[in-house]
């Protein structure tokens, strides 16, 4: 019989006090309830009401300059630049590069938010399976960093398109080391059997075919093996010492080569789970291209952002049903679905100091669409909450509104960050004027009785 996800379990939930002392920016006030940095996250529902996503720029800044640290520690000469597919969110963007990220964008409209948010055309890097022509072209244009390409087929492309254009497109092949991260099967892109990059051993002829076309000037190599990775440095080792053989392979043959691409995947303990640290990070690229003289670059996401964001929602009712007492929210799997999809499981506190010390008994926590599957936790312990008491769902700054949807026909949540004592919308609420005005009718059907 197989084993239930472990979100369904929740005998050995760390506890409410556990969860906030992991999380130095969330506090408890004796009075105002749940905090993060200083502001009140009941003072943010009253003003721009639920379900709301919260950032904390603080915890952004905080965490760029620990990676950068690690990286700086291990003696490493290394560029940042943050997965922007973890959160577009313009304020996101422009708190990380103040601090010196560049971007690591996978569309066209990660592209255009990047560089709206301030990220100079010099700091992105385009990786992505299926760039399409009017992004690439775009890319050429705007003369990005470098272009991750992942196949043959791409690498053609590239080169008639920038030879076209008369430019030059600095390009490095993605390289699927068929590394298992031990990752959730639907993050995981190392193996050999996922969609991403060039297979190993086609990978140095394809880079000296490369080499040999016009309109690419090839700079390095590339590899990303997954998401969400907490089970240690054996996984990243394993890739690492893949590319360094590549690298010997590549100046065996005279052939030209500026940096590695290191990827990213540093995974975040959402429940109690160990997570390696950027120190073990560093030292893993350092124990396996340290050797090569080359600088690196990391594409982190999830490890920056994940953790300065919670969900802020509201109880709708409180449900007793048959066998199980049900908390309904007004967040729902529109708004965070990384439950329904991965499984994933999400810390929730009680947002008031009364419902944070009271007695707790198992519930399951879920959202008002029209599914099962419309479920944040099963079993997990919380007080008894009454319609408009709130509650936050914790470390959702990553693959959060993002992900979001308009199912249920549900507008996309507010977007606030706070910053010290003070806080700003910096995404509104959708409308309904704006969910529903872009459809329309055929022409034939305008006058339609």
């Amino acid at each position: 019989m197989a084993t239930p996800a472990p979100a369904l379990f929740a005998e050995a939930d760390p506890s409410f006090t556990d969860l906030l002392a992991a999380r130095p920016a969330l506090t408890l006030h004796a009075h105002d309830g749940l905090l993060l940095e200083g502001v009140a996250l009941a003072r943010i529902a009253e003003a721009v009401g639920s379900p709301t996503w919260v950032y904390s720029a603080g915890t952004l800044r905080r965490r760029y300059r620990a990676l950068a640290a690690a990286l700086k520690g291990a003696g490493l000469e290394a560029e940042i630049h943050y997965a922007v597919k973890a959160n577009t969110n313009r304020a996101v963007l422009a708190v990380l590069g103040a601090e010196g990220a560049g971007a690591d964008i996978v569309s066209e409209g990660e592209l255009r938010a990047a560089r709206q948010a301030g990220i100079s055309a010099s700091h992105i890097v385009f990786s992505g399976v299926g760039k399409s022509e009017r992004e690439l072209r775009l890319a050429l244009a705007e003369d990005i960093h470098q272009i991750n390409a992942e196949s043959a087929e791409e690498i053609a492309m590239i080169s008639a398109l920038a030879s076209s254009l008369g430019r030059t497109a600095r390009v490095a092949i993605r390289v699927n080391p068929d590394v298992d991260a031990g990752t959730h099967a639907k993050i995981t892109t190392g193996k050999s059997d996922n969609k991403f990059g060039v297979a190993f051993d086609d990978a140095l002829a394809l880079y000296a075919h490369m080499a040999s076309l016009p309109g690419i000037q090839p700079v390095g190599i590339a590899t990303h093996i997954g998401s969400q990775i907490t089970n240690g440095m054996a996984a990243y080792r394993a890739a690492y010492a893949r590319l360094a053989e590549l690298v010997h392979g590549i100046r065996a043959r005279g052939l030209p080569i500026q940096r590695i691409d290191c990827g990213g995947g540093l995974g975040i303990p959402y429940r109690d789970e160990p997570a390696p640290s950027p120190e073990a990070l560093a030292g893993a690229i350092k124990a396996t291209l340290g050797g090569l003289g080359l600088p690196v670059m990391l594409e982190p996401g999830r490890w920056l952002v994940g953790p300065a964001g919670v969900l802020l929602a509201s109880i709708v009712i409180q449900k007793q049903g048959a066998s199980r007492r049900f908390l309904v929210t007004d967040a729902a799997m529109n708004d965070l679905v990384r439950p329904a999809m991965y499984e994933a499981w999400h810390g929730i506190l009680p947002v008031s100091p009364r419902a944070f010390a009271a007695e707790a008994t198992p519930a399951d926590v879920v959202g008002p669409v029209c599914e099962s599957g419309d479920t944040f936790a099963r079993g997990r312990a919380l007080p008894l909450l009454k319609p408009g008491e709130l509650v936050a769902f914790l470390d959702a700054g990553a693959y959060g509104a993002v992900m979001s949807s308009t199912y249920n026909l549900r507008p996309l949540a507010a977007e606030v960050m706070v910053e010290g004592d003070r806080f700003a919308v910096v995404r509104d609420r959708q409308s309904y004027d704006a969910m529903l005005g872009a459809g329309r009718l055929p022409s034939w059907m305008e006058n339609a009785p």
